[in-house]
């Protein structure tokens, strides 16, 4: 497990790190106080992980497009 604060992290980064926590979770030879500790931090890097989609998600829909479909500027996003 990384020592990095979660809230410091990439998508990428904590997508990897939920993704090692997830398996170790599955394989079940964790005692019973680190798997606590591992589900708690699995639980922080899913919620990054949702809210580095959620704003890359409100970044695409920002991006308006002319006529013809072409990208052609942004609009601003509310809350961003």
């Amino acid at each position: 497990m990384s020592e990095k604060p979660v809230g410091e992290m990439s998508f990428e980064e904590a997508m990897r790190e939920l993704e090692t926590v997830v398996g170790q979770l599955e394989r079940g030879d964790v005692a019973l106080e680190d798997s606590i500790k591992l589900y708690e931090r699995g639980a922080q890097l899913k919620a990054r992980c949702e809210a580095k989609l959620k704003e890359a998600e409100e970044k695409v829909a920002a991006i308006t497009l002319d006529g013809d479909g072409q990208p052609n500027g942004l609009k601003p996003v509310e809350g961003l």
